[in-house]
Formats: structure tokens, sequence, C-alpha cells
């Protein structure tokens, strides 16, 4: 869920790109959710050590594996900016639109998922009338 704003951050961003605008965007989406991915994995790794708490030789891998969603939520990006003229959009700006949309719509998925997933108390109205989402109630 996280890494998905990241990459909507980039494409929002990415305005002047050089001679190869989208696979430049598509790398960057790519290494953008790298980064963070690892300033997660570095960040979850020094916690445990200020916490005192002891790594032992599966600590990084551990780490690594937990925080690979924030990696992965750059690709469906990703995959959008380099299929985008298959897909339709011919132009770049088109092109990055689309990515956007992708970046929000995993956002807002994966949000919904998590919410479910731990069942949020006012997340779903169990009416049997109507199921709606009550976002904050």
């Amino acid at each position: 869920m996280h890494g998905s704003l990241p990459a909507a951050s980039v494409v929002a961003g990415a305005g002047g790109l050089g001679s190869f605008p989208r696979a430049e965007l598509a790398v960057l989406l790519v290494a953008t959710g790298l980064v963070f991915w690892l300033a997660h994995v570095h960040a979850q790794l020094f916690g445990a050590r200020l916490a005192q708490r002891p790594l032992d030789r599966t600590a990084v891998p551990r780490a690594c594996r937990t925080e690979w969603p924030i990696a992965e939520a750059a690709l469906p990006p990703a995959a959008a900016v380099a299929l985008g003229p298959l897909l339709g959009p011919a132009d770049l700006r088109a092109t990055g639109w689309l990515a956007l949309g992708v970046a929000v719509t995993g956002q807002v998925g994966w949000s919904t998922a998590a919410a479910l997933r731990s069942r949020a108390p006012g997340a779903w109205s169990s009416s049997p009338a109507r199921s709606t989402w009550r976002p904050g109630c």
C-alpha cells in the first residue's frame, strides 16, 4: 500500500524527461520503489537495534521480504508507462495519466483490502439492504 504513493508522486513530478521519456519514467518508478524499499528495510533493522533486540542472521532477509511490497507497488505504474502505447495512449502525457491512475487505484485497492482484513469498525455497513463503504466512520 505504501509504495503506491511514492509511485504516484514520481509520475506527477516527472515533467522534463530526456530523449527516452517512457523508458526514463519506467526506470525512475522502479528505482524510486527500490529506494523506498531499502529505506524501510534500514528503518526496520535500525529500529530493532534501537530497541536493543539482537539481530540474528535471518533478520535482514526477513526485513527484505516484509518490506518488498513497497518495491512491488512501483511495478504496475511502470508497466503502464512501458505498455502505454499498446494500451491506447500514444503521447507521454496520456501515459502519465494512465500510470497515475494505476498508482492511485493500487493505493485505494490495497487500503480497502487492509481495512477489510483488519475488520476495522465502521469500514463497511453490514445492513442486508445495502453494503456500502463508509470511510472514516
